[in-house]
């Protein structure tokens, strides 16, 4: 894995090699065995155009020869390249085939030559994540690019005659004169999904190139085009024992290929079904013994050490496991600069520590993200089919249905209660299906946000309406049953701008590779053009997964519900953390940025403390704002110190 960053000058100035070293310097910790610089020489291309390049490199395959940024034969073409292609080598065949010639092993080689040969088409050949900018000098063309689902990440702005890249925010910011202003939509949407959505940074003017798309930048002009879509459309009739024999055999071909590599590697195991089958399969496919890594809490209810214990137990694996307590909030300013905008999903925590600990043991680490996507792994995908059901029946049967629902209502936000659980089912009945699932996912909903808000954030947040960011996406998918439309938006939304950042920041700020071997797109493919009603059979989620994996996982781990990485942080800000969260928060530094009520602020502290309602997530969100402000915008904090 590797820090991608450039500017393109096309005022008439070189670019700045100095610029360029601040930038590789706060990415240091995504690539700390080498770096690069390449700048443009005049003499070849148009001396009114200056590109600069510049490239850390966190060494995993052809350790000796992967240097970036790197070139084709004659210095046309230049690229920085962040990822892995696990197909690489079927790639480089062909294109020998076609009278390309190599110097290295590495797989960055083979993307130029397949630019040279098929132009942004060779996005299409690629198996992976990446995130990559190619300078054509010939063509004076900058290319950028984003793997289908969002893995690794890409942001941009122009400013004043200079179109910059980078693979971190703080990386642009190193660039004399970025502004540093907070975006309010992109805090609007925050407040109410706990991430900022693509393309959106909570910087003005700064954007993210969002998964499945390159851009182009030609002639003085943006262009910006999508070269994939998952599509749930094509369904492929087999029987259950066929759909099941395919999915076990794509997974397989998967986690073989994201077992290439030149350094140790090992898995994080949560002991869910996923990351379980991830290890097993891992077991059969080395002649190694598989290192995982697990995290827990002192608090039981948040605890599945047990799982992972029984999981690595059935495969041998020599395992390794980390107890988190309210001490690890003291990493809590590490996570707001390695993060570079608010971040408030809590389970970044133990995500860092994991990663940390993993890292002392291996350079690479598998897991199962994405298996609830593809496969209906959460419990509110089997809320959404309660809804209809409950909307069928006559008022008088409703009563008798409340106390399935409220056991699978979305758990996220509220206290894991029946009275609230089922408080936010009932408050969203009667809404769209589509604005229902975006009611229960929320943090911060519309009538919260009017508490909330200052007068000078409602008139500068007016008209905008955070849910119809997510029905936009609904209107994109062409499955044909709500489910499958529902998973299409999870793996657009919440996976690339929530989960996939997590696991990126945690594993890069220990210089550490995570691979997702259910991100395989052939394996998405697959499992989109499964019947919905496979994956989720009456109220069992990820039936026909669980049924490919037979007697690889467990039967306690098979059968047992899915349980979120959760954080007690609800617990904490109500004991240990109660006097520091309320410190921040009604500081005067935070109540003069004129965002919010300070009365509101303090409703939500006491209701919380007297456990009157559960607002520890909002809370969260909240300290995660105020603690970013200080250090990227108050500060302008842009490196480590």
């Amino acid at each position: 894995m590797c820090g991608i960053y450039g500017i393109l000058n096309f005022r008439g100035e070189p670019v700045s090699k100095e610029v360029l070293r601040r930038m590789g310097a706060v990415l240091r910790h995504r690539g700390p065995d080498d770096e690069g610089i390449y700048l443009s020489k005049s003499e070849i291309g148009n001396p009114k155009i200056a590109v600069g390049l510049g490239h850390r490199r966190l060494s995993i395959i052809d350790l000796d020869t992967g240097h970036q940024p790197m070139s084709n034969e004659d210095e046309t073409v230049w690229i920085v390249f962040n990822g892995e292609i696990y197909n690489f080598r079927d790639l480089r065949r062909d294109l020998e085939g076609k009278g390309h010639k190599f110097s290295t092993r590495s797989d960055t080689e083979v993307i130029i030559h397949l630019y040279e040969e098929y132009g942004s088409d060779c996005l299409k050949f690629l198996r992976g994540m990446f995130a990559l900018a190619i300078w054509d000098e010939k063509k004076e063309r900058l290319f950028l690019a984003r793997d289908r689902v969002g893995q690794k990440p890409l942001c941009y702005t122009e400013y004043k005659g200079q179109f910059i890249f980078a693979s971190e925010l703080k990386a642009i910011l190193q660039v004399p004169g970025i502004p540093r202003e907070m975006n309010p939509e992109a805090l609007h949407h925050y407040l109410t999904y706990q991430y900022v959505p693509v393309p959106l940074t909570m910087f003005k003017g700064i954007k993210k190139l969002p998964p499945a798309h390159f851009l182009v930048w030609e002639k003085g002009q943006v262009r910006i085009e999508r070269y994939w879509k998952l599509s749930f459309r094509n369904q492929v009739k087999m029987s259950e024992e066929e759909y099941s024999e395919q999915i076990r055999a794509l997974l397989e071909e998967s986690v073989k290929l994201r077992l290439v590599s030149d350094v140790p590697l090992g898995a994080f195991l949560s002991g869910g079904v996923d990351s379980t089958a991830v290890v097993g399969m891992m077991a059969q496919l080395s002649d190694r013994v598989v290192k995982t890594f697990s995290i827990g809490f002192e608090e039981k209810a948040y605890n599945e050490l047990k799982y992972a214990r029984m999981a690595a137990e059935r495969f041998g694996t020599e395992h390794h496991e980390f107890i988190v307590n309210p001490e690890a909030l003291n990493i809590l300013p590490k996570l707001i600069w390695h993060y570079n905008e608010p971040f408030a999903d809590s389970s970044a925590i133990p995500t860092y520590y994991v990663a940390e600990r993993t890292r002392e043991y291996v350079t690479v680490a598998l897991n199962g993200d994405g298996g609830d996507e593809s496969f209906a792994g959460y419990p509110r995908y089997q809320a959404a089919k309660l809804a209809e059901y409950y909307q069928r029946v006559p008022v008088w049967l409703r009563e008798k249905l409340i106390g399935r629902l409220a056991d699978k209502l979305p758990s996220s936000v509220e206290a894991k209660t029946f009275r609230r659980r089922l408080k936010r089912f009932l408050e969203a009945i009667s809404l769209s299906p589509e604005r229902r699932y975006a009611c229960w996912v929320s943090f911060f909903d519309k009538r919260m946000k009017e508490e909330l808000y200052s007068c000078d954030m409602k008139e500068a947040t007016g008209g905008i309406d955070s849910f119809t960011y997510l029905e936009d996406v609904y209107r994109q998918a062409d499955g044909s049953t709500f489910l499958d439309k529902t998973l299409y938006v999870d793996i657009m939304t919440y996976l690339p701008d929530d989960l996939l950042v997590k696991i990126d920041i945690a594993t890069m700020a220990n210089s550490l590779e995570a691979r997702s071997p259910f991100l395989d797109h052939k394996l998405m493919e697959f499992a989109a053009a499964i019947p919905s009603r496979l994956k989720l059979k009456g109220l069992t989620g990820k039936y026909i997964l669980k049924k490919s994996l037979g007697d690889l996982l467990p039967p306690p781990i098979r059968r047992r519900s899915k349980m979120g990485f959760g954080v007690p942080i609800s617990n904490w800000f109500r004991n240990e953390l109660k006097s520091y969260l309320s410190e921040i928060l009604l500081s005067e530094v935070s109540l003069q940025r004129g965002y919010f009520r300070e009365d509101y602020i303090r409703q939500l502290l006491d209701e919380h403390c007297r456990r009157h309602s559960d607002h520890g997530n909002r809370l969260w969100a909240l300290l995660n704002l105020e603690l970013w402000q200080r250090m990227f915008i108050d500060g302008g904090r842009a490196s480590e110190g």
